[in-house]
């Protein structure tokens, strides 16, 4: 315990640089995990169009609001905005 604080002035800013790299990874491992759920939809969209379960209609609409939700993602994660 007495060598931890003794230490402290050493580990303190590893450990704080640490923290601050595993919630970067974490946070963009978010984004990458929300692209791809994004791509998914909009993959298992156009496979339920194609095989005739929803008509033309309903798939431009929720294929639009798709596609703008992933380019949504993809600025937030490049730091473009309009």
């Amino acid at each position: 315990m007495v060598l931890r604080f003794l230490l402290l002035p050493i580990t303190g800013p590893l450990m704080g640089v640490t923290w601050i790299g595993e919630k970067i990874l974490e946070h963009a491992s978010t984004e990458i995990d929300d692209k791809e759920n994004l791509s998914k939809q909009l993959l298992a969209l156009q496979l339920a169009f194609d095989m005739g379960e929803i008509p033309e209609e309903e798939f431009e609409i929720q294929e639009e609001a798709l596609l703008l939700a992933i380019l949504e993602a993809e600025q937030e994660g490049t730091g473009l905005e309009e």
